[in-house]
């Protein structure tokens, strides 16, 4: 019954959530997600600015039972550079409307967080495919997003932060 549920629940969402163009991966094999949505961007290339996340959702469905599942990220300059996710890369830990292991067919909502180095080089603008595996290495599903480094934000102000704390002691 939870299963149904969540299945409703992902099917709501897609039906009322934002898309992101994303293209068929070329590198890798695999097929396009239900739907993707990179925060802060619908028409890519995507502006991902240094020391922040870039936040990538997607909905897929499940094409048979899986127990395990890993995302990569793949970033194309002269060639294929592999980025380390960290902890980021264990799929199961990061899906939001279910669990590890999935049946076939189920509809799963899954959220990437990568940070954004501050060793990229502001102006780097290049196409990056985040792909889900199986625990057979089996191509889930895959994107391929183009990408462009930007500066970090802005921080607030220390003299803006204790005007605010002056006002409201007043």
């Amino acid at each position: 019954m939870l299963r149904v549920v969540a299945y409703v629940c992902a099917l709501l969402a897609l039906a009322h959530g934002q898309t992101t163009n994303v293209q068929t991966c070329t590198y890798h094999s695999g097929p396009l997600p239900i739907n993707a949505f990179i925060e802060g961007c619908v028409d890519p290339p995507c502006i991902f600015p240094q020391n922040t996340y870039a936040v990538i959702n997607v909905i897929f469905r499940a094409p048979r039972t899986i127990h395990t599942m890993t995302t990569h990220a793949t970033a194309f300059m002269l060639f294929p550079i592999l980025y380390p996710l960290g902890e980021a890369r264990h799929t199961c830990n990061y899906l939001t409307n279910t669990y590890c292991p999935l049946v076939q067919d189920e509809i799963v909502q899954y959220t990437l967080q990568m940070f954004i180095q501050p060793s990229f080089p502001v102006g780097t603008s290049l196409p990056v495919e985040f792909r889900i595996t199986d625990g057979t290495n089996t191509s889930l599903m895959c994107i391929r997003v183009p990408l462009t480094i930007a500066p970090p934000l802005p921080a607030l102000s220390d003299d803006v932060s204790a005007r605010n704390v002056t006002h409201v002691q007043s």
